[in-house]
């Protein structure tokens, strides 16, 4: 049986998209698994635009539901942290005990790239917590995102790929998430002998 892998990840924004959708799907293939790709079909209209967002959030539950495991994109979109969709896919997903698995383009740990949010203006306080100058908390956990997300992945057995993309390819870079399909169709192959 051929596992499925939902392909979760910010590339449905590219002015690429479907040239990204279709690369990580033909190299999910060439790994032996088979992909489903939130944008891979066609959705009917709605008569408001709020209905038609109700349409796809379902068209994209079931794909989920269809699935065997997921590899999340978690590479930071429009700010510090992964897209918001993608970090609720990944955790619909482990909700349901699936195969899960992601990766990020950008090296700079969660403590980090919010830090770099305040400036680099980040003070212990009093209860030994690191905290911004509006005195939020900041999580410092040496994890690649925020602990839910990464201790997610990670306390399941899944993979967590990281790569320094280049600044211009950090949303196109496929390194990572070939690493994940390789660390699964290898996990896979060791499952079936």
């Amino acid at each position: 049986m051929t596992l499925k892998l939902y392909l979760a990840g910010p590339e449905v924004f590219l002015p690429n998209a479907r040239d990204m959708l279709d690369r990580k799907a033909a190299m999910a293939r060439s790994y032996g698994f088979e992909p489903i790709c939130p944008g891979d079909i066609s959705i009917e209209p709605a008569p408001t635009r709020h209905e038609f967002g109700l349409k796809i959030s379902a068209v994209d539950e079931g794909m989920m539901n269809r699935a065997d495991g997921v590899i999340a994109n978690l590479t930071p979109f429009r700010g510090i942290a992964a897209d918001v969709g993608t970090a609720f896919e990944l955790g619909y997903m482990c909700a349901q005990g699936k195969l899960v698995a992601a990766y990020t383009n950008v090296a700079a740990n969660h403590f980090a790239r919010t830090s770099a949010y305040y400036g680099g203006e980040v003070r212990e306080g009093a209860d030994g917590r690191k905290r911004g100058p509006d005195g939020i908390s900041l999580e410092d956990f040496d994890m690649i995102e925020n602990l839910m997300l990464h201790g997610g992945i990670e306390r399941r057995g899944g993979h967590i790929a990281i790569h320094a993309a280049a600044a211009d390819a950090v949303y196109t870079d496929l390194t990572a998430f070939e690493e994940c399909l390789s660390v699964l169709a290898k996990r896979r192959d060791e499952q079936a002998a």
